[in-house]
């Protein structure tokens, strides 16, 4: 009964191989280059490796081989857009080919309303994607990541920015509840076969996380919204997610998911804050 993890060595891949080794259940990891520090330290731990482009159907269907289901997630940051339909599809394809008998595919919260915004985009191409191909699935659709301030560079001067109104509820999960909604799905897949699952933890304005960061690490933190116009010159795809986030938002009903999902401890943005170390950060 065992498991292939796309993505083990990552953010969100990672965050489902826990859960999953939580809960007892036998895990293949899928990696790129086994030789990495993070693969080498998955393997010591007794994980099986299984080595695989996310663009080769063919090393994929031989990662698959043998599993009873697969947690799969692309990305399209790093080699862009099409590269990501390109990993959507060749997933789906080896899927196929290897006759898995339940796949879980991560996506983005708002994908299938029609949003614009490049990266959400890409993943409803993949949803129509594997829809079409009929196969035994269920998409898991996060909203926005608590984890996504670790990266601000601004906090230990005490300051956290976003391209977002002060006052804006941003809908937002963490990454382990994440995993531990996909390893429950993987756990009874006939309950959520075809279904769509979107996924939030907690809605705090940017004002109440850096509050809520700043009791976290002890000093005062201000909020400094970033312009819309200063964010497209580096990223329109970015730029485009921030505008929809501001002007219409995510819609998970975030009580539904609880209600589904009771064995998941769920967590607020203020007590995620506060399980990290913001001393590292800046």
């Amino acid at each position: 009964m065992t498991i292939a993890v796309l993505g083990a060595t990552g953010g969100q891949g990672g965050a489902v191989l826990a859960a999953l080794r939580s809960a007892g259940q036998p895990v293949r990891a899928v990696v790129r280059d086994p030789r990495t520090a993070r693969a080498q330290a998955l393997a010591a731990s007794g994980i099986e490796l299984a080595q695989a482009d996310l663009t080769d159907p063919d090393a994929l269907a031989r990662a698959f081989d043998g599993a009873s289901a697969a947690f799969a997630v692309t990305t399209p940051f790093g080699e862009g857009m099409d590269a990501e339909k390109q990993q959507g599809i060749a997933i789906v394809d080896a899927a196929g080919r290897a006759s898995l008998p339940f796949l879980v595919m991560a996506s983005v919260a708002s994908a299938d309303r029609n949003t614009g915004i490049p990266h959400f985009e890409t993943k409803a191409h993949i949803e129509k994607a594997l829809a079409e191909s009929g196969l035994p699935a269920t998409v898991v659709a996060p909203t926005y990541f608590y984890e996504n301030a670790l990266g601000s560079r601004e906090i230990a001067r005490g300051e956290m920015s976003m391209a977002l109104p002060s006052d804006v509820p941003l809908q937002q999960v963490s990454r382990a509840n994440v995993g531990q909604v996909v390893a429950a799905v993987l756990a009874e897949p006939a309950r959520w076969l075809g279904a769509r699952l979107e996924v939030a933890g907690d809605a705090p304005t940017p004002a109440e996380m850096a509050r809520s960061i700043g009791r976290a690490s002890g000093r005062h933190i201000a909020y400094r919204e970033i312009p819309l116009a200063s964010v497209e010159l580096a990223s329109p795809d970015m730029a485009a997610m921030f505008a929809y986030l501001t002007e219409v938002g995510y819609a998970v009903d975030a009580a539904a998911t609880r209600a589904d999902f009771p064995e998941v401890p769920w967590t607020s943005f203020t007590d995620w804050a506060a399980g990290q170390n913001w001393s590292m950060r800046g």
